[in-house]
């Protein structure tokens, strides 16, 4: 399939937000958009190219979608995929766990033979730990809605350019 499939879960109404805007800035027609609660395997396994869009809970945990999806993920060859995460998280109230969940999806399609594309920079942001950081660098995006959604459409539009080469 030559189109991207971006898989999201949300809660509270964030990240299907946040999605929809990363979905609009893709362009019409590049990507398709998938609630991961309606998901399955072989939905997934269609495609080649992904954005997988989550945010944190907890302390670091998954979202309670992509948390029973996640079992899933064990069934689909990643094999020849290409994978970009954005997480969502709240850098002031969770700084010591802050967007670990990407951990969590990264290692799991690496895992499976996929590959992670789509890292960020940490600078701009406060926190005291993440799971999600190698080389002072994000596994993917990362959004703060709580603390600072006046950047976020900045910071998809960034990534987009970014990705877009390799995803």
């Amino acid at each position: 399939m030559d189109k991207i499939g971006i898989f999201y879960g949300s809660t509270t109404g964030n990240t299907r937000d946040v999605t929809h805007k990363l979905y609009e800035a893709l362009g019409k027609g590049k990507a398709e958009l998938h609630d991961i609660r309606e998901t399955t395997a072989a939905d997934m396994a269609a495609y080649d190219r992904m954005i997988f869009s989550v945010s944190t809970w907890g302390a670091g945990d998954l979202q309670d979608d992509w948390e029973e999806f996640f079992p899933s993920l064990n069934t689909i060859d990643f094999s020849g995929k290409t994978v970009a995460i954005m997480a969502l998280g709240d850098q002031h109230n969770y700084p010591d766990t802050f967007v670990n969940c990407m951990l969590l999806l990264a290692e799991k399609v690496t895992e499976r033979g996929g590959q992670i594309v789509g890292e960020t920079s940490i600078e701009g942001y406060e926190f005291s730990a993440s799971t999600a950081v190698r080389n002072k660098r994000f596994l993917g995006l990362v959004i703060d809605e709580d603390n600072q959604a006046n950047m976020t459409t900045a910071r998809i539009h960034d990534w987009i350019d970014t990705i877009k080469k390799v995803l």
